[in-house]
Formats: structure tokens, sequence, C-alpha cells
């Protein structure tokens, strides 16, 4: 058997053991699954991403890192600043031109928030019962209607939504089902990213059943083999797009195409971006965008040492403050560059040891207590090393970054990163501009709850209910003539309708 024999010269012929087990069609489909897998190219990964100098980065690295050069550094932390009006102009002129698109990686299901759906299809809770994707999907509208209020120009932003095997179906039936929340359906691209099978310590693969492969998305930056693929790439040549924005599905605060980061990393001619905050302490679970050999990198909390993460400047700041947060500007003649089979094949796998179910000596399924083996994934900021004009822009975390990630506690006191910390994030926001519009909350009592007020516990639910449709404002603009020097009654909620 020609299968068979091509499967022990790689000493992969366990995945047969059960053949016998199978029926007909069965087997067809563990034939398939084993044909698409190019085991030479799958061992070289597996050796690659395994190598004992810790995927090329040596134990010295904090003496090569450097932080980012005051000439590539920007800052939107004060939205009167001069700076931030000229680079929102800017980035407004992009769009009304159709020049920028808006990639979301949006792979993952809603597994640690306890639910089987993806994530984007998640109802935090807001007033409004808004998920994920309606708010981003919103925030396009409204920001498309901005870019031709301010320059005369309708212009159109292309949304692509990378999705992942287990996300793709029930993303596109949900969007369906939800007449796109309004936007073209044309101009919402759906596409998949690839996937790995699962190995275990001794690179062998996993079986996860008789007939079935164990296989895992190949991470964020699988970003690159999918859009040259699946000929993304030629779609946005054709719509005349020069730039994208790339994001993460799970930031409940992401300004999609924001104007102010394209107007930034147009102004500094960048070809590669990214939006950082400022840590919040040296020892933050966050990985910092830097230099180390003098090329542009993430490196994560884990790899450097105590004393690096502590150093500060003269002011008082971080020397290395820069917190990532998946966030990012490519133009699309950088994306070619990157997503080439020769720039692509150049990233590495980065190793994340699982707890993987698998079949044992009686054929039947075992899940693991501790891990078993490895899933390899790419990265969407390992690209960052090909850039020749880099740019960072640091922007509010409070404004701008509250990942949801995990479930609410029981008691829906404390945590971090779950559903009430999202909401809290956009009430907090919502509720701050609407203070900068000349607004006041109340709550039921009639008591005025200041800004101030609502941040003194968060670890609680935020004090009143405010919430403003992103298709009535998307960064605060709009807000002045229906509340200043008025005092809104808890729950607020502000529509396109009033």
């Amino acid at each position: 058997m020609e299968l068979y024999d091509t499967l022990k010269s790689y000493d992969q012929d366990h995945l047969l053991t059960y053949w016998n087990d199978l029926s007909t069609k069965e087997q067809s489909q563990l034939t398939q699954d084993i044909k698409k897998i190019n085991i030479n190219e799958l061992n070289g990964y597996v050796t690659r991403a395994l190598a004992p100098v810790n995927n090329g980065h040596s134990n010295n690295i904090d003496q090569k890192m450097k932080p980012i050069p005051s000439e590539h550094f920007g800052s939107a932390t004060d939205m009167n600043d001069e700076n931030a009006k000229r680079w929102e102009v800017l980035g407004l002129e992009e769009i009304s031109h159709d020049r920028i698109a808006v990639v979301l990686l949006a792979g993952g299901q809603g597994t640690r928030l306890g639910v089987k759906y993806p994530k984007g299809m998640y109802n935090v809770g807001l007033p409004s019962g808004k998920t994920l994707y309606q708010l981003q999907a919103e925030r396009i509208r409204r920001l498309e209607q901005l870019a031709f209020e301010r320059t005369g120009k309708k212009g159109v932003i292309a949304w692509y939504i990378m999705t992942s095997e287990a996300t793709k179906q029930q993303t596109l039936d949900f969007f369906e089902q939800h007449s796109y929340f309004g936007l073209d359906k044309n101009n919402v691209i759906l596409f998949e990213q690839f996937t790995l099978p699962c190995v275990d310590f001794n690179k062998k693969i996993i079986l996860a059943a008789k007939n079935k492969i164990a296989t895992a998305p190949d991470g964020n930056g699988g970003l690159y083999r999918a859009l040259r693929e699946h000929g993304v790439l030629d779609d946005m040549s054709r719509r005349g797009v020069r730039a994208t924005h790339v994001y993460c599905v799970d930031n409940i605060l992401v300004k999609m195409a924001d104007p102010v980061f394209v107007g930034f990393c147009r102004e500094k001619g960048a070809d590669c971006g990214a939006k950082v905050v400022e840590k919040n302490h040296p020892d933050e679970a966050v990985g910092v965008v830097c230099l180390v050999d003098n090329v542009y990198q993430v490196v994560e909390y884990s790899e450097i040492t105590s004393e690096t993460a502590c150093l500060r400047t003269e002011s008082g700041k971080l020397t290395f403050s820069a917190g990532n947060i998946c966030n990012h500007f490519f133009t699309l003649d950088f994306l070619k560059n990157v997503c080439s089979l020769e720039q692509e094949s150049q990233l590495y796998h980065h190793v994340a040891k699982k707890k993987i179910p698998y079949l044992n000596k009686d054929g039947k399924t075992v899940t693991p207590s501790t891990p078993n083996g490895i899933k390899m994934e790419k990265f969407v900021f390992d690209v960052f090393k090909f850039s020749e004009r880099f740019a960072v822009l640091e922007v509010k975390r409070e404004d701008e970054f509250s990942p949801l990630k995990n479930a609410d506690k029981p008691d829906g006191i404390g945590g971090d990163s779950n559903p009430r910390t999202s909401r809290w994030a956009l009430m907090s926001l919502h509720h701050r501009l609407i203070a900068s519009a000349g607004g006041q909350i109340a709550d039921q009592s009639g008591k005025v709850i200041t800004v101030e007020e609502s941040c003194s516990n968060t670890e609680r639910e935020y004090p009143v209910q405010v919430e403003i449709s992103p298709l009535l404002s998307y960064a605060g603009e709009g807000l002045d003539n229906l509340v200043r020097n008025k005092t809104l009654p808890s729950p607020v909620h502000l529509t396109l309708q009033q």
C-alpha cells in the first residue's frame, strides 16, 4: 500500500493503525486528510519550532533590546493634540478614496467564555444587547459616513474576516441572519485560515479519532498564507486598497480603520505600524514592541529578565513600555511582499504545549490531564522584521484596549478580560465622551455620578448604565447638541434617532 509505505518512511505509519476498523467512507476521509499533509514540511516545522535556541532568540536578548527611536514613535493619548487632528484628516482622506481595508482575526471560538460559537457573536450584556460583530460593523458604517461628511467623498471600507474551520460557517450564517448589520455583503469577505496537525513530544502526528487527525489553526500569523492562497490580496488590489488595519475580534474598544492611526502611518511613510499602550507595571504579562539587533519585533514578557523589565527613562517611564495589543497597519505592497512564499516561509512556528485528546491503545479517546503534545502557530507580528519603515503609535489603554477572553466569575466580582470588564470599559469610555461634550449622568436615585467616582471601583459593575451607538458617534463627535448642559438619567442609551 503506497500510503502506508510513505507514512512508514516518515515514522508516521501509526496513522493507519485502525484502518481495518473503518468503513470505506471513513478510509477515504482519512486518506484525504493524510494527503493534505506535507509530512516533510511538517517535520521541518516541528524541528525548527523545538530548536533549543528558543526560535532563534538567544538567552541574552536583554542586551540586544533597544527602545523605539523617537523618530518612529508617536502618541495619540491627547485627542486635542494638533498632531492627532492632522492625522485624522489624512486618514479620513484615505478612507474616502476606498484606500483602507480592515482585516479581522476571528478564528477563535469562545471556549474560555463557556460558549460553543465564535467570539464575535458574543453578547457582553450591554443595554443594546449588541454583539462584538455588530459593534464593529456599525463602527465601520459610521466611519464611512464620517469620511463623507468631512471630505464630500463617499468611500467604502472593505471588511475581510479571517475565520477558522470551526468558525467559518457559523460566522457566515450569523452575518446573513442579521443582513450584515447594514453593510453591503459584497464588502464583507470571509476567508479561512489553515490548520496544522498536532504532534506529540516524539513528533508523531496525533489521531483525534480512528479516521481523523488532530489539527489546530496555524495561529493569527497564518494570516499571510491565507491572504496569498485565498486570493484576498488580488481582491484588495482590484478594489484599489492601499493599506490595511489588522486587529483581533475580542477587543470591545477597537477602532477599525482608525483615521488617526492611518494618518499617522501615512505621514511617517510607514509600510508597517503598530498601536501600543503603555504597560501598567514592569511585570504585566504583555509583549513589548522594541528593537532587537536593530530589527523590530515583539518580545514576550517571559523572554526578558525582571531587571530589564524594570528599567526606566529619566522621566520615570518604563524604558520598554510599548505594550503590544495586536493592532497593526500594513500597506498592501508590504503585505504582498511578506505573503510571498519566500518571505512567509521564513516565519518560524511558536510552540504551545497542550492537552490534546488522543486515541489510546484500545482505540478509545482519552483527554489527558497534563500536556501531551504541541500545537504550532505563527504570530501576526512576526512580520515586523521585514519592515523598512516601521512606526509605533501609543494610545490610551482606557480608550482603545479591553480584550474579552474569560468567562465572568461566579460572584461577578473581580477577574479580568471578561464580559464584566468589557462592559465596564465601554461604559467608562462612553461616560467620559459624554462628560467631554458637557453632559452629566445621574444614577437611579438622581445623584450625579462623576467620571472620577465611576472609576473608583473597577472590581464591580460600572455604577451607571451608559451606551452610545456606534452609528451615532465613532469617537465622540456629534454629541454636543445632544448632551451639553444636560443631566441624563441612567440607563443612558444614545442612538441615531435622538
